[in-house]
């Protein structure tokens, strides 16, 4: 067996690779440090996107649709957008575009995994969402390490790096001490318990054997709740810690308020907790007596003070959550949907249909 191969059921070799470099030093110190406030895992559940592979890649793969969404399917429908698009503005000829256009034909009725078109193969790929808790369920934190920019942007309309973007998946490329002992650990991790159906049981047990290797994806960043007994995410997952802060900023200042009636949902885009409290006085001058808005803006300016990843307001504990993803491998490559996956919605059409020349057909 040539290095970097694996039969069915067999585990490629890890390349180990010590981090001699100051910054990647550190951040594998942190990783350590990390271990032992936060020696616990808690698996949330599987998260989907789309990988591609182009022809002569050989074992690599590279993300195309960040691998955050919560079903298959809504995976395979941004697959269909992708190749909709691509058949309608580059299509380098008409056989290209028929290919494409076959390949929305089939998003739109089926239930595609895996599909090949135009010299690039296709997959919707499948990961667990995880994190680390601490011994009184404390969910991990940002660390140290993880990327903060140097001045933090706050305004409405910034955008941070996007999930995954880039995102090259090579199961042979080194990794540090740190990760390997983490893939090793986590290679036999399967659902168990009273609380999944015996469908679920046997696909993760079977996931086991037939995709052995792990794969860890970058860190994304969540902002969680505290309920009764656990923590419950109120975002998506972000690229950065400061992403998810400004996701909490919104919430507090712009989005709660219209969802709770302190603003109307009507008003003006611009209106929120700040504006609508900031500078304003009574007719004679006199600063008017703080309404329920106050609050929220004054969550959001604790929010901003330093990097904080904690904030409580009106009896609930928010906190930036540093979520993790590993992804399985076989021998044809990254794991796809499960059989006991569930679906929230069915394929069907999402764009206008084209013709060969890349032309929207009217009238359907």
């Amino acid at each position: 067996m040539e290095h970097g191969d694996a039969a069915r059921g067999g585990a490629r070799p890890l390349v180990v690779r010590v981090p001699v470099e100051p910054v990647e030093a550190a951040v594998e110190a942190d990783a350590l440090d990390a271990v032992a406030r936060t020696g616990n895992l808690v698996v949330r559940g599987p998260l989907f996107g789309v990988a591609a592979q182009e022809d002569g890649d050989g074992h690599v793969w590279r993300v195309i649709v960040a691998v955050t969404l919560g079903c298959p399917q809504q995976a395979r429908d941004s697959l269909n957008s992708r190749l909709w698009f691509r058949a309608k503005d580059d299509a380098e000829d008409t056989a290209e575009r028929r290919a494409l256009l076959a390949a929305v034909a089939r998003l739109e009725t089926e239930y595609v995994d895996d599909l090949g078109v135009a010299g690039t193969r296709y997959r919707i790929v499948r990961a667990e969402e995880y994190a680390a808790v601490g011994a009184l369920g404390e969910m991990e934190g940002p660390r140290p390490t993880d990327a903060e920019p140097l001045v933090p942007d706050w305004s409405r309309g910034a955008r941070g790096p996007a999930v995954d973007d880039g995102l090259v998946l090579d199961p042979s490329a080194p990794v540090t001490p740190t990760q390997v002992a983490e893939r090793l650990a986590l290679r036999d991790l399967c659902y168990s318990g009273d609380r999944f159906p015996q469908d679920v049981l046997a696909d993760s047990r079977g996931a086991v054997t037939t995709h052995p290797d792990i794969l860890l994806l970058p860190p994304t960043f969540t902002v969680v709740e505290r309920t009764a007994n656990a923590w419950a995410p109120i975002s998506g997952p972000h690229a950065t810690a400061h992403t998810a802060r400004r996701s909490l900023d919104f919430s507090l200042t712009w989005a709660w308020p219209r969802m709770r009636g302190l603003i109307p949902v009507d008003g003006p885009m611009e209106a929120d907790a700040r504006t609508e409290t900031e500078g304003r006085a009574d007719g004679d001058g006199t600063a008017r007596t703080p309404g329920p808005l106050a609050a929220y803006a004054e969550a959001a300016a604790a929010l901003r003070v330093g990097r904080v990843n904690r904030l409580e307001f009106q009896d609930t504990v928010y906190q930036i959550a540093r979520t993790r993803r590993l992804l399985r491998w076989g021998p044809d490559g990254p794991e796809g949907p499960r059989p006991s996956d569930v679906n929230t919605q069915q394929p069907t059409r999402i764009h206008p249909l084209l013709d060969e020349d890349g032309h929207i057909v009217s009238g359907d």
